[in-house]
């Protein structure tokens, strides 16, 4: 993972930082250490609330991230990192926003990390990258 947050900063990359529930407080801190003490142009949806409620309120909840992404304009020099307790299932309905961000981000080239606790975790891209 270290290689690859390198080379993000190396290539002039971005990183979004995507998690729901107490991982969003914790994509949020790190979107301060990232920018602040790592140099690394960071993002997390959820600290900008009026965009994410109104998404999900015009669009729904499974994607607020993906049209995020979209219109932030992910490309393969970025990168998301999840942080989540349950990982993501679309068959059983969890976290079905971050399944949908990570297979965009699968399209478009963009590097896929992060740390989840889920055993179940059906997120494209997982297991993540040591």
């Amino acid at each position: 993972m270290a290689e690859l947050l390198a080379g993000i900063k190396r290539d002039g990359g971005r990183i979004f930082f995507l998690g729901v529930g107490g991982s969003a407080g914790n994509c949020s801190h790190a979107v301060n250490d990232f920018r602040k003490i790592a140099g690394i142009e960071s993002y997390a949806p959820t600290d900008n609330v009026s965009e994410l409620t109104a998404r999900t309120n015009d669009e729904g909840w499974a994607t607020i991230f993906v049209e995020w992404l979209k219109i932030s304009r992910l490309s393969p020099k970025d990168a998301v990192f999840v942080l989540s307790v349950g990982g993501g299932n679309l068959e059983k309905n969890i976290s079905p926003n971050l399944v949908e961000a990570l297979k965009h981000a699968k399209i478009v080239g963009a590097k896929v990390t992060g740390m989840s606790a889920g055993m179940e975790a059906t997120l494209p891209g997982w297991p993540m990258p040591a």
